[in-house]
Order: C-alpha cells, then structure tokens, then sequence
C-alpha cells in the first residue's frame, strides 16, 4: 500500500499544533499511526519532498522525522527504494476515516487552536435544557417499556412526521426512522442501498461525511455540479446503473446555494423515472437568514424522494438526534439494519427532541439575525486583511466556500495550523479531485474569535505567500 502524500498529511491532524521542533512533532505523529496500526507494515510513505509539499514544510522537517523513525526501527529508507513502515507487509485492520472533518473532532481540545473546521453550535440553548425538564418528567410516567425502540420512539417519530406535514409534504409516523444524529442516518442508507462497488452519484463540492459514508461501501463516487445540474442527460445517456444520488438542496455545505423550485421538480422527476434514489440532505434547510424565503422541500416535489434530517446543526450538536422521512419499505429495512447496531437511541434525548420540534421555526428564527451578523462580521475581516480572497455570501447556513487566489487549499490548511487556525481544504469535500483552491471556513464563533481568526489567516498567508513558513531547522541527514 503507497500513502498518497495529501493523504498522510490529512491523517496527521493537528501535528505541528504542540510545542517543540516541527521535526519531532512530526515524528511523533507518525510514530502514533505506525504503533495504532494506522499504517501498517509495508506501507510505502511518501517521499521527502512530496510529503513536504504537503505539509509546508522544508524538506529537512521530513527527513528528520523520517530518520528519527529509521533509528526507532519503524521504519526503512533506502536509497532508490523509497521509506516503508518496518516489518513484512500483512493483512491490517480496516481502514478507518482519513477525512479532516472527523480527525479535528477526534483530537484532544487545544485552547490554542480556533477550531473552524467543524461548524456546529458553541453550547446548547436554553430551550434545551428546558425541552429536557419536560421530558424527563414524561420520563417518570413511563411504564410496560422496555427503552428499546430501533425505529425510534413513537412520539419523536409522530412529532417529525408533523413537522414535514405542516411543511407541506403529508407524512406519517411509519415514515420516520430516528437516527443518532444526520451522520448514522447517512450510513444506513449506504448500507440499505449501495452494493460493494455500486455506484453514488454527488455533488462537487460536498458534505465530506456523506463521501466518506459511501466509501465505507467501497463505493464508486461520481460527480455533477452543485444541484445534481445534468441529472437528467446522465441517466440517459450512462449504462452505469445509479444505486443513489445524493444532494443538499437548501445552504448547500459547502457553498450556501439553494436549489429553486424548478429545478427540484425537474429533479424529483427524473429520478423518479430512472427509479434512482434521491437523498436531500435538510440539515441545514432551517438557517435561512432574516427575510430569506427558502422552496418547499426536495419531498414535496415527488414521493420516492429520501429526506435526511438532524438537530446538530440548528440546536447543538451534543443531541444526538437525526431521522430519516422516505416511504415506509425504505424505514422498515433501514430499522432492521439499525437493529443489529444499537437497537434504538437514548429515550430521554427522543423525548426532549419531541419537545422542541413544535417550536423549531421559532428557536432557527431567534438565532437567525445572529448567524447573519457573524458571517457579515467574517466576510467584512477577510475584505480587509485579505483582499485578494474570494469569499462570496451565502443566504443561510454557516459555511463561507472561499477561493484561494493561489497556492493549494490542503498546504495552506497546514500553514494555518502552525498560525492557531484549523480550517477545511476543499479536496477533501470533492470527490472529483478537484476544488483544490478553495478552503471551507465557519462563521459561527463569536465575533471577537473571528477577528482573531482572520488576523492569523493574514499572518499565515503572508508566510505561505513568501516561502516563509518552512518550519523549523532540523537536523541535517541522509535524504531518500
């Protein structure tokens, strides 16, 4: 197995974030994936000035860390024959996510570090913990229940059902599944749906959890633009059978764009004809921004269409709450793969979600005003300490979708970590290959956090620009 050079370096996570020489922060990153089993024996590693490249490091940062692992015994570096992990190559565990998004979230808490990786909610809201009294009270009333519901509680399922029902789109509690947030309800459709090398069709640019649920399928990925734009001349035309399409039709992650109404109809119909499913993720539909009319949901448009919903984005991401509304066969066999996995989520957290999603326009309308003043307050420090970088508004959501006007989103990101800030590089939301110049940014933090954020964006642009940030002199040795 050959590590892909932007790959290791997503798998690193926030290395260079400690203190000390870049070096041995480098070395003991990958001496951690080599002892975990991350990178097994006989993995080929990328070559110094590759790996550099990657990271935005000098050259000697790499070799350094690699000879340091050399006279651990870790690895192997040859002349002509490249650096491998010791050890005769075997069978491994199963490769687990390499996807940014997930390893910010898995690394230890640094007050040192603005997180704006991973847009969420900052602490949870009032209406919560009250939502939580109530339910805890329904709680103390329960009898002859066992607390295993697969489906999901029958009242959460009802209080979603109503919820697309006064949306206009008529649903029934049987077409609820509740999930342990949007990201579980993701993976049981892949499992329901995709065949080992099937084939998922996505957006270019797009939501890296949901790639990163059809890959665990070993599923094919292709792509169209934002929209599914070319749906219809795709099924027409490719012999290659769809096993889903995949889409966020309202605050698209990451761009912001919103489908119109005619296009949703245009869509919903053809994959109706081509009998492809049709996945619209709604995470994010309720973060319009004051005075933003948003189109009737993808699901009013046609009857197959499969909704994904979660409150992690509106309320906070510590509920673990999320569904999926689809036609009942669709939730009785996602119910039976659930099964097998947890039986059924927490009780008491179904309950206080069915508590507040009665009041889910009023609580997205009360923090509406605030997220818009954020991502005015963001786009405002970007055109003033950098100009030159394309950060176009968006009407709802949370994410800013910028352009880098040179250089690459993944090495930057590595610069901009060694400065204090953690962002997103757009390869890893594009299943293309592409969106390489592009980084994703959150508006979500208080507007003090975004000040300083864009001030270290400046400072580490500036390095990144001029060559400057090349880490730290490390000791001179063989290179390979």
């Amino acid at each position: 197995m050959s590590m892909d050079p932007a790959e290791l370096a997503d798998r690193l996570g926030r290395w260079s974030a400690g203190r000390g020489p870049l070096y041995l922060l480098l070395a003991a990153r990958l001496r951690r994936l080599v002892d975990e089993g991350e990178l097994p024996p006989g993995t080929t590693l990328p070559p110094d000035r590759a790996l550099a490249s990657a990271l935005a490091v000098g050259r000697g940062t790499v070799v350094a860390a690699y000879d340091q692992l050399r006279l651990e015994g870790r690895i192997s570096r040859r002349q002509g024959s490249g650096t491998r992990v010791a050890g005769p190559p075997r069978p491994g565990p199963r490769e687990s996510t390499g996807a940014p998004v997930f390893l910010h979230l898995l690394e230890p808490r640094d007050d040192d570090v603005i997180l704006l990786a991973c847009a969420a909610p900052a602490a949870p809201p009032a209406m919560l913990l009250t939502a939580y009294e109530r339910a805890l009270s329904r709680l103390a009333t329960v009898t002859s229940d066992i607390g295993y519901h697969p489906s999901g509680h029958w009242r959460l399922r009802r209080a979603v059902a109503d919820h697309y029902t006064g949306r206009g789109v008529p649903t029934g509690p049987e077409q609820v599944l509740v999930t342990n947030g949007g990201q579980q309800a993701l993976s049981l459709l892949a499992r329901a749906f995709v065949e080992p090398g099937g084939t998922v069709l996505v957006e270019t640019p797009t939501y890296p959890g949901a790639l990163e649920a059809f890959r665990e399928q070993t599923t094919s990925l292709e792509t169209l633009p934002v929209g599914l734009d070319g749906f219809e001349t795709r099924v027409r035309t490719s012999d290659r059978r769809l096993e889903l399409a995949y889409l966020t039709s309202t605050h698209h992650n990451p761009t912001g764009a919103v489908l119109p109404s005619l296009a949703r109809r245009r869509l919903a119909a053809a994959a109706a004809a081509a009998n492809v499913p049709l996945i619209d993720d709604e995470v994010l539909a309720h973060l319009a921004f004051p005075g933003q009319e948003t189109p009737p949901p993808l699901a009013a448009f046609g009857e197959t269409v499969i909704s994904v919903g979660s409150l992690s984005k509106s309320v906070w991401g510590g509920l673990r709450i999320g569904w999926v509304r689809a036609p009942r066969p669709v939730i009785d066999r996602l119910a039976r793969l659930r099964a097998v996995h947890d039986l059924g989520g927490n009780v008491t957290a179904q309950l206080a979600a069915a508590e507040l999603l009665p009041h889910m326009e009023t609580l997205c309308q009360d923090i509406a005003a605030d997220r818009r003043a954020r991502h005015d307050h963001l786009r405002a420090e970007l055109a003033r300490r950098l100009p030159q970088w394309q950060a176009p508004p968006v009407t709802g959501g949370q994410t800013l979708w910028v352009r880098l006007p040179h250089g690459d989103g993944d090495s930057f990101a590595q610069t901009a970590l060694r400065h204090g800030v953690a962002v997103l590089p757009g390869s890893g939301l594009d299943a293309s290959g592409g969106s390489r110049e592009f980084i994703r940014i959150h508006f979500l933090a208080a507007p003090d956090t975004l000040t300083e954020a864009v001030r270290r964006l400046a400072t580490a642009w500036h390095a990144y620009g001029d060559g400057r940030d090349q880490g730290t002199t490390a000791p001179r040795s063989m290179a390979v």
